[in-house]
């Protein structure tokens, strides 16, 4: 009988020189492609809000939008894919009603004349199929505005200060204009009401903030003098010195820009330098 052994070495031999095809399947794979309507989000502080919206940005592409690829009169999930999702992180108001804290859907009814803006407590919606309006924390009617052009729909906090702001919507030539009304002042009150900090700048910043508001400078003046009573900075004496100006004691606040200046020219930052520089000009008019 002859040995098998050549055989079995040719046979091996076979295998290892097998074309590529005889391998397992190569992995699949990936691409990447822009997406039709690409996600966005949105995030602005206003006084110490924190607004944020997250959606779908889908285009013009040379369509007719509004009577169009968005029907009149008819609930639309304001964007593409899920529904657009506004998150506050404290409470607002959206014309008279109180709007607490949280994620919610919005979801429009656009018209010729009037929009519908409608905020929905399920916040995680896919569209309108899931749809509640027993859920709505909120309907507000809008006109809309016409805009230059934008070919993709975006959304942006606009016109906002401490206490108020507008949620804009804006694709191709409208505008919807969603007024936000915040309670920052309220808000503000209550942290400096509830300071008991032991360092200085908390007490300073307290009193820079009623400075800055034109409110309580009897308030801010005790504030300053407790940051003062905690330690003795360029700031808080600063601060001070602007306070005694700001109630009409010009004198006083003008003989302490001589203290401010020796402890801002030893400090590492004397970044009001010029500003205390002018103010022993102006002060003495």
């Amino acid at each position: 009988m002859k040995s098998m052994f050549p055989r079995v070495a040719l046979a091996a031999l076979a295998l290892a020189l097998t074309p590529a095809v005889f391998a397992a399947p190569a992995a699949a794979q990936s691409i990447e492609l822009p997406r039709p309507s690409p996600s966005g989000k949105v995030t602005q502080t206003v006084g110490l809000t924190d607004i944020t919206i997250e959606y779908s940005s889908p285009a013009v592409k040379g369509r007719t939008i509004f009577g169009g690829v968005v029907p009149w009169d008819e609930l639309w999930r304001t964007g593409a894919n899920a529904a657009t999702k506004v998150t506050f992180s404290k409470d607002v108001t959206i014309e008279s009603t109180k709007v607490p804290a949280g994620s919610y859907s919005l979801f429009t009814i656009p018209g010729k004349a009037a929009w519908t803006v409608i905020l929905n407590k399920n916040a995680n919606q896919g569209g309108t199929r899931e749809y509640k309006k027993e859920l709505d924390v909120l309907r507000l009617s809008v006109a809309p505005k016409a805009i230059a052009r934008r070919e993709r729909l975006a959304f942006l906090v606009a016109d906002f200060g401490d206490e108020a702001a507008n949620l804009d919507l804006e694709w191709d030539t409208t505008r919807i204009s969603i007024p936000l009304k915040l309670a920052t002042n309220d808000q503000a009150a209550a942290s400096i009401k509830g300071l008991t900090d032991s360092a200085w700048r908390p007490y300073n910043a307290a009193a820079r903030y009623l400075l800055d508001a034109k409110k309580d400078l009897d308030q801010a003046m005790k504030l300053v003098d407790h940051s003062l009573g905690l330690k003795e900075d360029w700031w808080n004496l600063w601060t001070k010195a602007q306070l005694l100006h700001a109630k009409g004691k010009k004198a006083e606040a003008l003989k302490l820009l001589d203290k401010v200046d020796d402890l801002g020219k030893k400090a590492d930052y004397y970044f009001a330098a010029d500003d205390v520089k002018k103010a022993r000009v102006d002060w003495k008019k």
